[in-house]
């Protein structure tokens, strides 16, 4: 059995997806594939509690800068912060 069999934001139906799930840790990202209960209506997303076990370790490594088991994609950047519209800010 489900733990949910309605959305427990909005009541509405559950149905399960492979999504892109993106999470962040000391500075660095890590982008993935992943199954979770996603509502029809509002689009809320629910993970397995194995699944959200695997993010904080996903988080640790990252703050850790720990990158075994994850493969190089790219790069990232942010802005400088002379950037010349001051309403736009660099992260980190």
């Amino acid at each position: 059995m489900k733990p949910f069999e309605k959305c427990p934001v909005c009541g509405g139906d559950l149905e399960n997806k492979q999504i892109e799930k993106l999470l962040r840790g000391g500075g660095n990202t890590v982008s993935m594939k992943v199954s979770a209960e996603v509502c029809l209506h509002c689009g809320e997303r629910l993970y397995a509690e194995d699944v959200v076990k695997s993010f904080e370790e996903i988080r640790r490594k990252l703050r850790k800068h720990e990158f075994s088991h994850f493969k190089a994609l790219g790069q990232s950047f942010t802005v400088e912060e002379n950037w010349p519209n001051k309403a736009i800010q660099p992260t980190v």
